[in-house]
C-alpha cells in the first residue's frame, strides 16, 4: 500500500477502537469529515479501509455464530433427554 492507504488504515483501526469503546458510531463521520476537509483521497482511503474492516468484523461474527451452532449440535446427548 501506499502512504495515503497505510496512514488512512491506521486511522480507521484507531477509530474502530474507538467506537468499539464508546459505542459512538458517529465518530466514524466525524473524521471522515475532517479528513475531507484536507484531503479527499486521504477520505476515501479511510472510508474504504472503515468499510472492509467493518465487513470483515461481520464476516467473523457469522463465522463465529455457525461454529458455536455445530458445536452445540455435535454435542452427544445427555443420558435421559432426546
Amino acid at each position: 500500500m501506499g502512504v495515503t492507504e497505510d496512514l488512512a488504515d491506521e486511522l480507521a483501526r484507531d477509530t474502530l477502537k474507538l467506537v468499539e469503546i464508546t459505542g459512538n458510531e458517529d465518530l466514524v463521520s466525524e473524521v471522515s469529515n475532517t479528513l475531507g476537509a484536507s484531503s479527499t483521497p486521504t477520505q476515501e482511503a479511510f472510508m474504504s479501509a472503515i468499510r472492509v474492516r467493518m465487513a470483515v468484523a461481520r464476516a467473523r461474527q457469522l463465522l463465529r455464530t455457525r461454529a458455536r451452532a455445530a458445536q452445540q449440535s455435535a454435542k452427544p446427548a445427555t443420558p435421559g433427554t432426546k
